[in-house]
């Protein structure tokens, strides 16, 4: 388990790095990449990146500020938001998740590809099992796939 912690650190680590890229925070960088698929609302949001209604509402408030995302009228409830992303936020969203993408892909350099398969089975039921949201996809899954 202990590799399972480390292994968690080396991933924070990529995305700390290319958030510093594209100034963003880590946590910008899920909302950003969580919002690719769509806009959602903030409860819905909360459940996702697992934070409390007061740290996510700080969360998008500084997001919003850096013009990467914005708040619209909920078409089915009219008494609630979604967060979208912005134009800016988009091509930010997109850039980042390509580069953070390709620099995770970069990490099992060392392994076979057999060794990468059942590396990425392992952690594909491990995250199954915990119910982990969507942040980022399969590179042959494609962002485009899951906007519609």
């Amino acid at each position: 388990m202990s590799a399972l912690v480390r292994s968690s650190f080396l991933v924070n680590a990529v995305y700390a790095e290319s958030g510093r890229e594209y100034g963003v925070t880590p946590q910008q960088g899920q909302l950003l990449c969580v919002l690719m698929a769509r806009p959602h609302g903030m409860s819905e949001l909360g459940t996702m990146l697992k934070l409390a209604k007061s740290s996510l509402t700080g969360l998008v408030d500084r997001t919003e500020r850096n013009g990467l995302v914005q708040r619209e009228p909920d078409p089915q409830d009219t008494r609630a938001v979604r967060v979208a992303l912005t134009a800016q936020g988009e091509r930010t969203a997109e850039e980042f998740y390509t580069e953070t993408c390709r620099r995770i892909e970069e990490l099992p350099a060392c392994l076979s590809p057999a060794e990468r398969d059942t590396l990425s089975d392992l952690l594909s039921r491990i995250v199954l099992d915990n119910e982990v949201p969507v942040v980022f996809q399969e590179p042959d899954e494609g962002v485009a796939a899951h906007r519609h």
